[in-house]
């Protein structure tokens, strides 16, 4: 089978959209080892054109890798006897989390981040389907880490390069310390928020090193704003000032140089989530928005929770 891959956008460093991707075209090992190249070298992949099943986005994440399921009991599952691990996440204005920045409304806001920073293991990569569309925002924005950390400038990488960061379980919008917009209040919580919350009191801290190094030699700038609580042995004024300061520049950076993608139902999208950051731009409510996601299992090894506690990911037996 014969796929067409080509750069997301040719002034980007990393992305790659991919045509042709069938469940008949995943049974070439050839097919299946040029997504995985793509994959490697780019970090992140669109599939356009594809069927919008849940079938083909099972066969896509099994290239990958088996299946994990999400550490956060209060997300909803697509299927669990089929899409194993698979969330649903919806936004649906009339509950779901509500923030205003600079006078406006927005809902499905996440500010950027990695996932699962929370955990002592990263998940190796997430796979998404837009279900529900909105007609007005709901972009997700992806840039690389390896990119920011070229571009972040020398005496701030020198400064970051070296630390590890706390994270918490904590995802309420109005509990945001570090990169915070500006003219940022919070209409309405989700009640989701608050069993996660109640979780987060329970779950250990979370340290992952600012900066790590690929096998391939490249060094990612792997800070996620979101959801950071510190700086690892310098929690006073001075160390959370250079948190604040480099959560600052990748906003910066990433703002200035993000792939934006607009989504269609036949899209798919997978990216490396020990190298991409993402975040999710607000849609106009009222209207809803609704994706599926399957996490692909892995860990990068450099992750740990606080006073050694062991790890607590729950691990699916099966895989796809």
């Amino acid at each position: 089978m014969t796929l067409k891959i080509t750069p997301l956008r040719d002034e980007l460093s990393f992305g790659a959209r991919i045509y042709g991707v069938t469940e008949e075209a995943l049974e070439d090992p050839g097919a299946r080892d040029d997504i995985l190249q793509a994959f490697e070298e780019r970090g992140l992949i669109v599939f356009a054109d594809v069927e919008p099943v849940n079938r083909l986005q099972v066969a896509l994440s099994g290239i990958f890798g088996p299946l994990k399921e999400h550490p956060v009991d209060a997300v909803d599952l697509v299927d669990p006897d089929f899409m194993l691990g698979a969330i649903r996440i919806d936004s649906d204005p009339s509950y779901a989390d509500l923030v205003e920045i600079d006078g406006k409304p927005y809902s499905s806001w996440l500010p950027w981040h990695f996932d699962h920073c929370y955990n002592n293991e990263l998940n190796r990569a997430g796979v998404l389907r837009a279900v529900e569309i909105t007609p007005n925002g709901g972009q997700t924005c992806f840039f690389d880490g390896i990119e920011l950390y070229r571009q972040l400038a020398p005496e701030l990488r020198e400064r970051i390069e070296g630390c590890s960061v706390l994270y918490s379980l904590d995802m309420q919008p109005d509990h945001i310390r570090f990169g915070r917009p500006a003219n940022f209040r919070v209409l309405q919580v989700d009640p989701k928020q608050l069993e996660i919350l109640e979780q987060a009191k329970v779950f250990p801290r979370a340290i992952h090193p600012a900066v790590w190094t690929r096998d391939s030699g490249e060094k990612v700038l792997h800070l996620s704003p979101w959801m950071a609580e510190g700086i690892e042995g310098r929690e006073n004024a001075e160390g959370d000032a250079l948190l604040e300061e480099v959560a600052r520049e990748i906003i910066r950076i990433a703002e200035a140089g993000a792939y934006v993608h607009d989504w269609e139902p036949t899209d798919m999208l997978i990216w490396d989530n020990w190298r991409m950051l993402h975040r999710v731009t607000g849609c106009t409510p009222p209207h809803p928005r609704s994706i599926y996601r399957t996490t692909i299992k892995g860990d990068y090894g450099l992750g740990r929770f606080e006073n050694d506690v062991q790890g607590r990911y729950r691990e699916l037996e099966r895989t796809v």
